[in-house]
């Protein structure tokens, strides 16, 4: 990880509107929630947490920017994907640009679920990131909560990686499909050879 630091807040500034600053994709995940669906890791992270599974998603530099309009087609190309997940990183500071593809999502049929560092009550107050709440109500599922690692899960049919976090089901028809599991992984294999891990208590890595 780099020493120097970024004003995150100027970072996010820096973000086109209809744009994403991301991390990682990834189709067909079996491991990130309920089906199989596509997956977003966006980059930026405030809270740089011990024990986390994505430090190289802590930095706001810009990674790999992408149009929203882009990732919605990425996603409906694939007719496999059923759902959408958002992670990260902390997706709500990119809340706005989240809500738009979700909302285009769901007109297409998908469902969209977020994991997030915050609480859900901090997301419904005043002072949370821009665009949080129209975040929220795009939402099927959210787990919240940040990772703490003295409180780790490391039971095989968990859905939270510490006790701490939550499951939060908004549309019912999702009670009875939470099936993914903190401990299950994915091993996605990439055109140009690289690999991406998953799923192993929400990990994003990218080997070669």
């Amino acid at each position: 990880m780099p020493n120097r630091k970024v004003n995150p807040y100027l970072t996010l500034i820096e973000i086109p509107s209809g744009y994403l600053n991301i991390m990682g994709y990834v189709d067909e995940s079996e491991v990130n929630g309920p089906g199989c669906r596509a997956v977003i890791w966006v980059q930026g992270c405030l809270r740089e947490c011990p024990g986390c599974f994505n430090p190289a998603s802590w930095p706001f530099e810009m990674n790999q920017l992408v149009a929203v309009e882009g990732l919605l087609k990425k996603i409906l190309s694939n007719p496999r994907n059923e759902g959408v997940t958002f992670s990260g990183g902390e997706p709500f500071w990119q809340a706005p640009a989240l809500a738009q593809l979700a909302h285009q999502a769901k007109a297409h049929g998908l469902n969209v679920m977020s994991f997030t560092g915050f609480t859900l009550e901090q997301l419904q107050e005043a002072y949370a990131p821009a665009g949080a709440q129209a975040l929220l109500d795009e939402l099927d599922i959210l787990v919240d909560g940040s990772y703490i690692e003295s409180l780790a899960v490391y039971t095989p049919n968990s859905l939270v990686s510490s006790r701490n976090q939550r499951v939060h089901v908004f549309n019912p028809a999702f009670r009875d499909r939470l099936t993914w599991a903190s401990e299950q992984m994915e091993i996605h294999i990439l055109k140009d050879g690289n690999r991406i891990i998953t799923g192993y208590r929400g990990q994003m890595s990218l080997t070669e």
